[in-house]
């Protein structure tokens, strides 16, 4: 996999904290003109061949194959669209795109071209997530599932003060729906698929959601989801069967270990991650995927992606929460 990547803000120095560990050639580096000083220094200090200030400089590079999008939440439609019309395959940050249409929109796109498509969320290659999704039958008839990221956050003084960071900002696809609870989200889709029912109920400032409230029905058990990022709590993940339950005090996009116990016994504790960085599985299941042509894997995990963001779509229609980015198609 020869690596180019779009942006240069706090989401790509944290990739660039591990990807010397796995096997992808980083090619070429861009973002705006005012970043070209951050640009610079990444290229000397990780290697890259080529900078740029315009992603369209950057796919016409014919040595990059894969692009990787770590830019705001608003510009993931519009530019994952310029990538898969370069045909090139793409590893997208999450959340996938603004909206379900947009979703479908690029998954469709990938699949004419025949191009891959990865969606960077750690949470359900993480192993300890993998071992939750091997004990799940044994917990017996699932009741209740509770799951909780809450986290203050450091740009909500600054919300409040009047200045709109890109993740309180609404014409930026921002709030704790699209950057908290979409863990929490895919956490619960991959491990019990499409819920029947969705409702969501949130704060709202400025036009955003700070904070909110969803739950998920299905056939026999119910789900709550909670994230914020205006108050935080210690972090409780739960989910509760009639023979035992598993429980986590770990945030979810972590997931650095968990409990597992039966009825009457004493929990044992795992953790399967071996202090790994959080985004390296899921790289490394990429590169796996990439080297192996395996795109029925790749187009399995996009209808789950798919399926997220309906989730996200029916969710913010319950709060009247649109994007200017809803109407780009």
């Amino acid at each position: 996999m020869k690596l180019g990547i779009v942006g240069a803000g706090l989401i790509v120095s944290t990739l660039l904290e591990f990807i010397h560990e796995v096997d992808i050639e980083l090619v070429a580096i861009s973002a705006t003109p005012k970043e070209i000083d951050k640009l610079n220094e990444l290229k000397a200090k990780h290697g890259f061949k080529y900078v740029y200030t315009d992603i369209d400089e950057l796919l016409k590079n014919d040595e990059v194959d894969t692009v990787y999008l770590g830019v705001n939440n608003q510009l993931h439609y519009l530019f994952g669209k310029k990538v898969l019309e370069a045909d090139k395959h793409l590893i997208m940050e999450k959340p996938f795109a603004s909206n379900y249409d947009q979703a479908c929109m690029l998954v469709e796109m990938a699949k004419d071209r025949h191009l891959m498509i990865f969606e960077a969320i750690s949470t359900i290659h993480n192993p300890n997530f993998l071992k939750i999704k091997e004990l799940l039958p044994t917990l017996g008839d699932i009741k209740i599932v509770t799951v909780n990221y809450t986290q203050y956050s450091s740009r909500y003084d600054k919300f409040k003060e009047g200045v709109i960071l890109p993740a309180f900002d609404v014409n930026k696809s921002g709030g704790a729906l699209m950057d908290l609870n979409i863990y929490n989200i895919h956490f619960v889709l991959r491990l019990f698929n499409a819920p029947k029912n969705v409702h969501y109920i949130a704060n709202i400032e400025k036009g955003i959601d700070t904070s909110g409230i969803m739950t998920m029905e299905y056939d026999k058990f119910k789900v709550v989801s909670i994230a914020a990022k205006d108050c935080g709590a210690p972090f409780t993940n739960c989910i509760q069967g009639d023979l035992g339950c598993i429980y986590t005090s770990s945030p979810l996009f972590t997931l650095t270990d968990f409990y597992y116990q039966l009825n009457k016994q004493e929990p044992l504790h795992y953790d399967l991650t071996n202090n790994a960085h959080r985004m390296k599985h899921e790289f490394l299941d990429f590169i796996d995927m990439f080297n192996n042509n395996d795109y029925e894997t790749v187009y399995e995990l996009l209808e789950h992606s798919k399926e997220v963001m309906k989730v996200i779509s029916k969710a913010r229609k319950d709060i009247d929460l649109v994007f200017p980015d809803d109407s780009n198609l």
